[in-house]
């Protein structure tokens, strides 16, 4: 039962939001501030075009988050080409992951079309199908976005940018939205903002505008979305949140933590690996043991997880559960060799069950680990003080009882999985070309 309590924490959606958004750039450097380019040029041109506030605050969510549905750096590089090439599989992908949960609906709909060229008036639809404006806001700012050359002073583009788009109006961009465009365009602190190191505080100014606070319920269901966009890159850790949290929650439920507690850690197992959106796939998806400089590699993705959301104030006690997972007692752990008493109970108990999942779940190369075989292997790590032994005797003690929450957990995150690539399949076959597709 989610608490209801008034009193209960509350957390900056756009906090959250903006930790996602650079989770998903951090996937290259050349990605780097991209969300937020593309967020404060659509932000600007509705603005200009005195766009009600509640449009307005979708529409900035959106832009922070268009291209979640790009699961692949090869994906997203893909993007940066002012010409792209069968841009919905990503589009699509956004919007399935968005499109169940009430505060990202109207967001993922704007998602699902904001490639759809505006083809003098024809792109106001799409198959029967209504496109909202603000797609064509997203879309026209992310292609602005994506014609700025890092390398060059901004000011020395903005003739070629503007004629760039200018010549694709009514054609590839709505009219009225190039006219905005050119309207913000004309001043220089515009173009100074979009490769500012501060352009991070121009859209706070912005959000502040616009925020809302969420409950742990709230919370819980948004961070759901944050673990699909991390889990859902590769079928071998598809799930891997779910079970981590259920079993984390668990766990704390059998030790008598307080209720609100014991949410906070199915929470925490939400996030706890959304670092891993900066660790390329070849690494991620590695059947065999991972050499020496993978290893490292992919040691960075708590090091990540744990500033992305330091950023989120409230979420403190959340991120130490959830970034925290691989310390260990003995100080063999990463990224910060935090050990002994150092290291909290909610990071302990984080630690057991990310371990206890990884051993338990099926993976596409291998089948998960006996009940005595997955037993003795958590065991060996207490004896050895890398994971907190008492905490592993009530595991054992109740490990039917933790396995079938995290298979619970993660066979409804499997049916979940498997309807995103029906969705995926599915638009490959409506809207990518037949003759030439990578797809066909």
């Amino acid at each position: 039962m989610w608490s209801l309590n008034p009193d209960d924490l509350k957390i900056s959606f756009s906090e959250l939001v903006s930790a996602l958004s650079d989770a998903v750039d951090l996937i290259s450097p050349v990605l780097n501030n991209h969300h937020k380019q593309v967020t404060y040029i659509s932000y600007r041109i509705a603005e200009a075009l005195n766009y009600p506030r509640e449009r307005l605050a979708d529409l900035i969510t959106a832009g922070l988050m268009h291209d979640v549905g790009a699961l692949d750096l090869s994906e997203r590089i893909e993007l940066l080409d002012f010409e792209e090439e069968e841009p919905y599989i990503h589009t699509i992908g956004g919007y399935v992951l968005l499109r169940d949960l009430n505060i990202f609906e109207k967001v993922g709909e704007i998602i699902k079309h904001h490639h759809r060229p505006w083809e003098y008036g024809e792109g106001s639809a799409c198959r029967d199908e209504p496109v909202h404006p603000e797609s064509h806001i997203l879309y026209l700012a992310d292609r602005v976005a994506v014609s700025i050359d890092k390398s060059a002073g901004a000011l020395n583009q903005v003739e070629d940018i503007y004629k760039k788009i200018k010549g694709q109006a009514n054609s590839r961009f709505n009219p009225r939205f190039v006219e905005a465009f050119e309207s913000i365009s004309k001043t220089e602190a515009f173009w100074m903002d979009l490769v500012s190191p501060d352009l991070d505080s121009r859209l706070k100014t912005i959000w502040s505008k616009f925020d809302r606070r969420l409950g742990l319920k709230e919370l819980f269901e948004v961070t759901r979305v944050f673990a699909k966009v991390i889990d859902f890159r590769s079928r071998f850790t598809a799930v891997h949140s779910s079970g981590v949290g259920a079993v984390a929650e668990t766990i704390a439920r059998k030790m008598s933590w307080p209720e609100m507690d014991c949410q906070k850690m199915a929470i925490a197992g939400n996030l706890h690996d959304l670092g891993k959106l900066a660790i390329r796939n070849h690494i991620l998806e590695k059947p065999g043991k991972l050499t020496r400089a993978e290893y490292n590699i992919m040691k960075a993705h708590a090091y990540h997880g744990y500033y992305l959301l330091d950023k989120v104030s409230g979420l403190e006690k959340i991120n130490e559960y959830g970034s925290l997972h691989h310390e260990r007692l003995d100080g063999s752990g990463y990224p910060f060799r935090v050990k002994g008493k150092a290291l909290k109970e909610g990071s302990r108990i984080m630690a057991i069950a990310d371990v206890f999942t990884a051993i338990t779940e099926d993976r596409p190369y291998r089948r998960g680990m006996e009940d005595d075989r997955a037993i003795r292997v958590v065991e060996r790590m207490g004896l050895d003080h890398k994971l907190d032994a008492a905490i592993i005797a009530l595991v054992k003690d109740n490990f039917e009882e933790m396995n079938h929450y995290r298979r619970k957990a993660q066979q409804q995150a499997a049916r979940e999985y498997r309807n995103f690539e029906k969705e995926i399949h599915f638009t490959r076959n409506l809207y990518c070309r037949e003759e030439g597709s990578a797809f066909s």
